[in-house]
C-alpha cells in the first residue's frame, strides 16, 4: 500500500517537472527578541494568495513559485509582519526574525495563524493553544494548567475533580498519547489529577489532535497531546518565576557559545510538606505531601543546516501518612534530536528518546508492612522527514523503533511481615512503525491529506507465557528464552482527510482514520489504593483498534475574528479490555486471566464558537455524545455506558482586557454525571451489611457545574524587570460537585439505606500568585 501511495504522489506531481521551471525559498523563522523558532508561522506570496505554507515544529519553511519577482509575507500572531522582495530565479535560503509587537492589545484564543487556516486545512479535530491563553484561564490555586485548559474544548472531557486523565471522543484515559518533546508521558498529573505535570513557564507550543490524526502519530486510539518545550533565549540571559500559595517556580535561560545555541532550565515545587512538619498534631507531623518537576533543554546550531537539541524532564509526587501509608510516582524523559536540512525542500529530524514511569505503594503498619512497585521504560529511535514537492504537495515520511520494558509489579516485605515478597516477571517488546503521508492541494477549493501508517508489535522473551480460557483457567504455558519471539501483530492504519472550500469564509471537511494500540493500562476502579499496571499486547491481549469517521462545517466571519465549527463523529472500537468483577491486579503473575475483552462505540456532535481578537474574547464549546461498551462477561453481553460517558458537556470561557494593566477571565462548566454502578440490593451476614450489584454502570452521578474567575494585574513597566499579580477564585459559588457516592445503613431510619455524597471542594477556593521576570 505504501508503494501505491508513492506512485500516486509521483504521478500527480510529475507534470510540474516539464512545465515552467520553479524555484524554492526556504529557511527558519525565529522570534526577534529571543531567537526561539516559531512553530506555525505563516509564509505567503503576496502576488499568489493561494500559495502559502507554515513552519514546522522547528521553524523550518519551504515555499516555491515559477520564475519571477515576488513579495514574501511572514506573519505570526503577536508579531510584526515582515516582507521580503525576492527574485525567483534560483533556489535560496532566507532566515527571518519577526519582531514582537511592542504592545499586544488583544488576547489571541485560536491557533497560531491569524488567517483562515481552519477553513483551508484538511486537518480535522485539531486545536493549537497559545501560552497566552493558557496563562489567563483561571484554575485551581493559581497553577496554570495545560490539561485543565484543553478539557474546556469540545470533545475533551476532564476525568473530574481529584481524578487523573482526560477523555477524548469516548476514549479511555490511557488511549491518549501525551508527548513532551517527543517523549511519552504515561502519567501527566500531580496530586492525583489536581495539577498537570506541565509547568507552563517551560512550554512553547501545545497541539491536541482528537480526529483525523496525522500519520506521523500512532500508538493510541483517541488523541495526541503534543507539547513542546521552550528552546531558551538566544539573545540574552533572563529569569522568570512565581510565588503562589502552595508552590513556587523559577525558570532561567540564556545563550550558549557565540550565540549559536541556548539553554533553558525550569523548576517547580510545592511546600505543603513544610506546613505538615510544623504542625502540632502528632498524627500528621512528619507526613509528606509534595510534588516537584524540572524541565531542561539546550540546543546548538553548527551552521544553517545542522542543529542538535537535548531536552529532559524529571517529576515526582510523594504522599506519605506518618507510620501508616505512602505512595509515590514519577516520570523521567530525555530526548536527543538532530536536525539536518538537505536542501531547500528536504528537512530531516532524527531522535533518540527515553521515557520512564514508575510508582510505588507502601504500608508501614506493624507486621503488615509491604512495598509494591511497578514501572515501564521506553527507548525509541525515530527518523522523520519532510519533503516539499512544490506548493501543491507536502510529503512526510519516517519510521520509529520503540523498545518497551515493563515491570508489572514487585512486592517486598520485612522479615516480620505477614505478607510474602514476590517478583513478577518483566515483559519486553518492540513496537515499530513506518508511515508516509501527503498533503495535496488539488485545486483552489479541494485539499487532501492522505497517508498510511504500518504498525507492528513483537512480544519477546525471556519468561513464561500462558493462555487462558473464558473462565480465566490456564490452557497452555510456554517458557521462552531471551530475545525469542512470543507473539507478533502487524496492522495497517490508513488515514485520509479532505477539505472543500464553499467560499472564502467556509468549508466542509471529512476524514477517516484507523489507529491501533499495543500498550494498555489496567486499573481496578473498585480498589482503594492507586494502581497503574501496564501490559503489552500478547497471546491473550490483542491490539486495540479504533476506526473513526467524522465530518463537519467550518465558518469564519467578520474578517476571521470569529470561528465556528460543527463536527459529528462515529467511532468503532475493537478488542477493548476490562477487568472481571473482583479482579486482583497487583502482583498477579496471571493478571491476564483477570481480563475480559469486548467492543465499543462512541458518537457525538461538537459545536465550537470562538472569538479570537479584541478586548473581549473567548469561546463556547458544547458536546452531545454517547460512549458505550459491550463485553460478554458484563451485563449479559449488552451494550452499557462506559464510565466516561456523558450526554452533555458545556464550557464557556471569557477573557476581558480592561486596560493595559488589568485583565479578567472566567470559565463556566457543566457536565452530565459519569456512569456508575450502584447497589441494587443488600444482605446481612453476621451483623454486617453487604451490598450487591446487578449491572455495570447502570446509574448516573449527579450533574456537575462550576464557575471559576480570575484577574491579572500587570506591574508598572521597568527596563530590567517586570512583575504581575494573578488572583483567582475556584468554584465561585461553592457548588458541591460529587466526587464519590457511598452507601450505608441509615443511622436514623432502621432497615433503610442512605447515599452519602463526598465533595472535595464544597467552598470557594481563593488563590494569589506573584509572577516576576528579569
Amino acid at each position: 500500500m505504501i508503494k501505491v501511495l508513492l506512485f500516486i504522489i509521483l504521478i500527480t506531481s510529475v507534470s510540474s517537472s516539464f512545465a515552467q521551471k520553479k524555484h524554492t525559498v526556504s529557511g527558519i523563522i525565529r522570534d526577534g527578541a529571543t531567537g526561539e523558532q516559531l512553530i506555525g508561522a505563516t509564509v505567503k506570496i503576496k502576488e499568489l494568495p493561494q500559495n502559502g505554507t507554515a513552519t514546522n515544529s522547528y521553524g523550518f519553511y519551504s515555499i516555491s513559485a515559477y520564475e519571477g519577482e515576488y513579495t514574501l509575507l511572514f506573519t505570526y500572531v503577536g508579531y510584526q509582519t515582515v516582507t521580503r522582495q525576492v527574485s525567483m530565479h534560483q533556489n535560496q535560503t532566507i532566515n527571518i526574525e519577526l519582531p514582537p509587537k511592542s504592545e499586544l492589545k488583544e488576547v489571541v484564543i485560536s491557533s497560531n495563524k491569524p488567517n483562515n487556516d481552519q477553513i483551508v486545512s484538511p486537518q480535522m479535530g485539531v486545536e493549537k493553544l497559545s501560552m497566552t491563553q493558557i496563562n489567563q484561564v483561571p484554575v485551581l490555586l493559581g497553577e496554570r494548567d495545560i490539561l485543565k485548559t484543553i478539557s474546556l474544548l469540545p470533545g475533551i472531557k476532564s476525568a473530574g475533580e481529584g481524578n487523573t486523565g482526560f477523555y477524548v471522543r469516548g476514549g479511555a484515559s490511557d488511549q491518549n498519547l501525551i508527548l513532551l518533546d517527543e517523549a511519552t508521558v504515561y502519567n501527566a498529573s500531580h496530586f492525583f489529577g489536581f495539577f498537570s505535570t506541565f509547568n507552563s513557564d517551560a512550554i512553547k507550543d501545545v497541539s491536541i489532535y482528537k480526529g483525523g490524526m496525522p500519520a506521523e502519530y500512532g500508538g493510541r486510539l483517541s488523541s495526541v497531546l503534543d507539547v513542546k518545550m521552550n528552546d531558551g533565549n538566544k539573545k540574552e540571559f533572563a529569569a522568570q518565576g512565581g510565588l503562589g500559595l502552595i508552590s513556587s517556580r523559577l525558570k532561567v535561560e540564556g545563550p550558549l557559545i557565540n550565540d549559536k545555541g541556548s539553554f533553558m532550565v525550569s523548576a517547580r515545587r510545592t511546600y505543603i510538606d513544610l506546613f505538615l512538619k510544623a504542625s502540632s498534631d502528632s498524627s500528621i507531623k512528619g507526613s509528606s505531601l509534595y510534588f516537584y518537576d524540572i524541565n531542561a533543554k539546550a540546543n546548538y546550531h553548527f551552521d544553517d543546516k545542522n542543529a542538535i537539541y537535548l531536552s529532559g524532564y524529571l517529576g515526582k509526587d510523594v504522599l506519605s501518612i506518618k507510620n501508616t501509608f505512602g505512595t509515590n510516582w514519577g516520570n523521567s524523559t530525555g530526548t536527543i534530536r538532530f536536525n539536518h536540512i538537505f536542501n531547500n525542500q528536504l528537512f530531516s529530524n532524527t531522535s533518540l528518546v527515553f521515557s520512564n514511569y514508575n510508582y510505588a505503594i507502601q504500608s508501614f503498619q506493624g507486621n503488615s508492612d509491604f512495598k509494591a512497585t511497578s514501572k515501564i521504560t521506553d527507548i525509541n529511535l525515530k527518523e522523520d522527514l519532510q519533503f516539499s514537492m512544490g506548493n501543491d504537495h507536502m510529503l512526510k515520511f519516517g519510521l520509529n523503533v520503540l523498545h518497551h520494558t515493563i515491570t508489572p509489579g514487585d512486592i517486598t516485605t520485612s522479615a516480620t511481615s505477614t505478607f510474602n515478597s514476590r517478583s513478577i516477571e518483566q515483559r519486553y517488546g518492540f513496537e515499530n512503525a513506518a508511515y508516509i503521508s501527503d498533503e495535496w492541494r488539488v485545486n483552489d477549493k479541494l485539499t487532501l491529506l492522505y497517508g498510511i501508517r504500518l504498525s507492528s508489535m513483537f512480544l519477546l522473551g525471556p519468561g513464561t507465557f500462558s493462555t487462558y480460557d473464558a473462565a480465566g483457567k490456564t490452557v497452555t504455558s510456554t517458557t521462552y528464552g531471551s530475545g525469542q519471539f512470543v507473539k507478533s501483530y502487524v496492522n495497517p492504519e490508513p488515514r485520509i482527510s479532505a477539505s472543500y472550500l464553499l467560499n472564502d469564509g467556509s468549508s466542509v471537511k471529512a476524514s477517516y482514520n484507523r489507529n491501533t494500540q499495543n500498550i494498555h493500562l489496567l486499573t481496578n476502579s473498585s480498589s482503594s489504593v492507586r494502581t497503574d499496571l501496564y501490559v503489552m499486547s500478547s497471546n491473550n491481549i490483542k491490539p486495540e483498534i479504533a476506526d473513526q469517521v467524522s465530518t463537519g462545517w467550518f465558518k469564519n466571519f467578520k474578517d476571521n475574528t470569529y470561528e465556528f465549527s460543527a463536527e459529528v463523529y462515529y467511532k468503532w472500537l475493537q478488542h477493548q479490555i476490562d477487568y472481571k468483577d473482583g479482579a486482583q491486579l497487583i502482583a498477579n503473575q496471571d493478571v491476564e486471566s483477570q481480563l475480559t475483552y469486548g467492543a465499543g462505540r462512541a458518537y457525538g456532535l461538537e459545536l465550537f464558537l470562538k472569538k479570537k481578537y479584541g478586548r473581549f474574547n473567548g469561546w463556547i464549546g458544547y458536546t452531545l455524545s454517547r460512549t458505550e461498551r459491550k463485553f460478554n462477561a458484563i451485563n449479559n453481553g449488552h451494550y452499557y455506558p462506559a464510565t466516561q460517558d456523558r450526554t452533555h458537556d458545556l464550557s464557556v470561557v471569557g477573557i476581558y482586557q480592561l486596560n493595559k494593566r488589568w485583565s479578567f477571565s472566567g470559565t463556566f462548566t457543566y457536565g452530565t454525571g459519569n456512569a456508575v454502578s450502584y447497589p441494587t440490593g443488600k444482605y446481612n451476614i453476621g451483623g454486617l451489611t453487604t451490598f450487591s450489584y446487578s449491572q455495570r454502570n447502570g446509574y448516573r452521578m449527579p450533574a456537575s457545574n462550576r464557575l471559576d474567575v480570575g484577574a491579572t494585574l500587570e506591574g508598572k513597566e521597568h527596563k530590567k524587570y517586570h512583575s504581575s499579580w494573578t488572583f483567582g477564585i475556584y468554584n465561585l459559588y461553592g457548588y458541591r460537585n460529587p466526587y464519590l457516592i457511598t452507601f450505608r445503613d441509615s443511622k436514623t431510619v432502621p432497615n433503610t439505606t442512605e447515599a452519602v455524597q463526598t465533595s472535595i471542594f464544597a467552598t470557594p477556593i481563593p488563590s494569589i500568585t506573584w509572577n516576576f521576570k528579569f
